[in-house]
């Protein structure tokens, strides 16, 4: 078996070169290249749909209200571009038009795409007096630039040769500059809304959550090796070290907190809403930059998750200070974690969740936003889906690290779904209450850059062929290039365990102590071996027993360590 780094492994699940994985999709069994293909072109129609509509009926303004074909710009409650005073030569935001780059580009629409980056090139400015959220902002516009900039300026000349100098990028480094002074903090952690022309506000709100400080740093540190400034990646890794520094001593964080003080606000947390992006953006930013300290962090973040939030398939919230329940509730946000888990390599744990995710989409049609475990419903208020990506995006993943054709029935029934209850004449609209699936007159900008998406490059990943990329929080690729990153990782041993020889002692370490592939071989006739969990460390004997702890391993499903009892067997024996 050839060797390969716990860095090629994390190409292998997120990156997501089809030609790694599996045969292309003219050579999967012709019923199910069929279907793809059907699925893909109706994915296809619901873009432009949503797309055309959006451009008929609400450019240049930020959002589609696809009820009354008209459009918004006051988007505060999302952070969106709330424009306060209206200079009069201001010609729009075209935050849907920026959150689609890619998207066209993924669905082969290169003319549409130069039409639209000659738009922005001409007609985009940040030099106006509007209140925006860092995170936001950061995550869909300036995400959004780099990335369409980057596949401006890529080998297969998406744009007319010599009519593209750089014009997003420059945008993009503006609004880069905007967000330097919400640092200027004695913490160094981010306010969390800033005004583009004028900077922080006199009084403005010091509270913000831990996405919102601790996932700035794929756009920012990706504008900084694009422009050579480094001053966009070092205030948000100085951020992100700061967040990691007021951990509790379980290495949990909790979900809001105070920029100017440092002192947390809220200390419940789990992986949805105000936490999630934090956990992503620590793995994927180790993929991007090859800086270790992600990976340090990471590791022992996501081993926290699964001791003290994980309950079966499920994810409670605990209190970061005891590691003890809170709430016991599903979020639509969680379903990102297991697209997450695919890249760590932790199959069985990410479709364990991701199963009990479609469940709920096929209980209610939509996932909605809020649901009570513990009592078996919905949340009084929260009963709404906002067109929300999330579980679009993990079947995507999980059908890339398996091949399992369950995933593309899945995400026919996303479609379907999406399809059946939100399509409107003008656009696709939210689901206001999903026990009566009445509508709300708002298209998010996510369901063009994301949902779409997800469901199109399930169906068809050709884009990805001979590629690799990384996909943004906000769904915007970036490409993993080995000038960004600071050292290439080491090469290990391909298995999903081994022994790691120190100077004084063997021990025993796993696939993500040691950043490597859990065991896969393509076997002729066989196809891939079962992929171990990414924490699971196999007992010394296949019988279990033991004459000390050092003999026994790391469970699969709880991650926690094993140990050997007075009659000799390993096991998780309760004390």
């Amino acid at each position: 078996m050839l060797s390969r780094n716990y860095g090629t492994c994390l190409l292998l699940f997120l990156l997501v070169s089809s030609t790694l994985f599996a045969p292309s999709m003219s050579q999967l069994d012709s019923p199910w290249a069929a279907k793809k293909k059907h699925m893909r072109e109706k994915v296809r129609k619901m873009f432009y749909h949503a797309y055309e509509n959006y451009m008929e009926h609400a450019f240049p303004h930020d959002e589609l209200k696809p009820l009354t074909k008209s459009f918004t710009d006051s988007l505060s409650e999302l952070g969106n571009l709330k424009l306060e005073h209206l200079p009069e030569n201001y010609n729009g935001s075209a935050l849907s038009l920026i959150e689609s780059l890619s998207s066209l580009v993924i669905m082969g629409n290169n003319t549409e795409f130069e039409r639209a980056v000659k738009w922005l090139s001409e007609n985009l400015t940040f030099d106006i007096d509007a209140r925006i959220n860092l995170f936001e902002c950061n995550i869909r516009v300036l995400g959004g630039l780099i990335s369409a900039h980057i596949l401006a300026t890529d080998s297969t000349n998406r744009l007319v040769q010599g009519s593209y100098k750089n014009q997003l990028l420059n945008l993009a480094e503006d609004l880069g500059r905007c967000f330097l002074p919400a640092f200027s903090t004695p913490t160094g952690l981010p306010y969390a809304w800033i005004n583009l022309k004028y900077g922080v506000m006199e009084n403005e709100i010091t509270e913000t959550s831990t996405s919102g400080c601790g996932s700035l740093i794929l756009e920012m540190g990706a504008l900084s090796r694009l422009t050579g400034d480094p001053r966009y990646e070092s205030a948000a890794l100085r951020a992100l070290r700061k967040l990691w520094s007021m951990r509790s001593s379980l290495n949990l964080l909790g979900t809001t907190l105070d920029v100017t003080t440092g002192e947390w606000i809220e200390y419940s947390s789990g992986i949805g809403a105000g936490v999630d992006s934090f956990y992503e953006y620590l793995l994927k930013a180790y993929i991007l930059f090859g800086k270790e300290d992600y990976w340090r962090i990471f590791q022992s973040a996501y081993l926290a998750v699964q001791k003290y939030f994980r309950h079966g398939p499920w994810y409670h919230e605990a209190d970061m200070r005891t590691g003890k329940a809170t709430y016991w509730q599903l979020t639509s946000l969680q379903a990102f974690w297991p697209g997450l888990q695919v890249l760590v390599g932790d199959i069985a744990a990410a479709n364990s969740s991701h199963r009990e995710f479609v469940h709920v989409w096929k209980k209610f049609g939509v996932i909605p936003e809020r649901y009570l475990l513990d009592h078996q419903m919905l949340h009084p208020t929260e009963k709404y889906y906002p067109l929300r990506p999330e579980l679009a995006e993990s079947t995507f993943y999980l059908y890339q690290a398996t091949r399992d054709p369950w995933y593309i029935q899945v995400g026919e029934s996303i479609v379907n779904s999406l399809n059946s209850y939100t399509k409107v004449e003008g656009g696709f609209a939210s689901v206001r209450d999903v026990t009566t699936m009445q509508l709300e007159d708002h298209q998010h900008s996510f369901f063009l850059a994301e949902t779409c998406k997800y469901l199109y490059l399930l169906f068809d990943d050709s884009f990805l062929v001979d590629q690799n990329y990384i996909f943004t929080t906000e769904g915007h690729p970036l490409p993993i290039l080995s000038s960004w990153h600071e050292r290439l990782p080491e090469t290990y041993i391909p298995t999903y365990w081994t022994y790691a020889k120190g100077e004084q002692q063997t021990r025993r370490a796993s696939a993500m102590s040691l950043r490597e592939c859990p065991a896969m071989a393509l076997r002729p006739g066989y196809g891939f071996q079962q992929i171990e969990s990414a924490c699971h460390i196999p007992d010394s004997r296949a019988d279990h027993r033991c004459f000390d702890d050092e003999e026994c391993g790391v469970d699969s499903t709880t991650c926690r360590r094993r140990s050997c009892t007075m009659a000799g067997y390993c096991g998780l024996w309760i004390l």
